[in-house]
């Protein structure tokens, strides 16, 4: 069994700053990546950003230049550190893990920018 779980959620003026962080915890043989998704009532869920087990990371090119995301592999926690905020950004954020062959979702929280 695998947990995720996500924090650091909230309310944001345009231009301001967020961190959100996932903590997985359980059966972690091998988390091979792990990343944020976001969802929005209507459009489907697109991938934020990705970081490997070895560091390469990936961003949705809405978000290049703005978002940066992390790891701490001892921690089994990964970050998503988002500046420069836009309305567009506003979404429902979810974390999720690539362990073995299987995807794990955290239940997500949510980023609203608005002033």
């Amino acid at each position: 069994q695998v947990q995720l779980v996500e924090s650091g959620g909230g309310l944001v003026q345009p231009g301001g700053s967020l961190r959100l962080s996932c903590t997985a915890s359980g059966s972690l043989f091998s988390i091979n990546a792990m990343g944020w998704y976001r969802q929005t009532p209507d459009k489907q869920r697109e991938l934020v950003a990705v970081i490997t087990n070895g560091g390469s990371t990936d961003y949705a090119n809405s978000v290049k230049g703005r978002f940066t995301i992390s790891r701490d592999n001892a921690k089994n926690t990964v970050y998503l550190q988002m500046n420069s905020l836009k309305p567009e950004d506003t979404a429902v954020y979810y974390c999720n893990a690539l362990i073995g062959h299987m995807d794990y979702w955290g239940k997500g929280t949510l980023v609203t920018v608005s002033s």
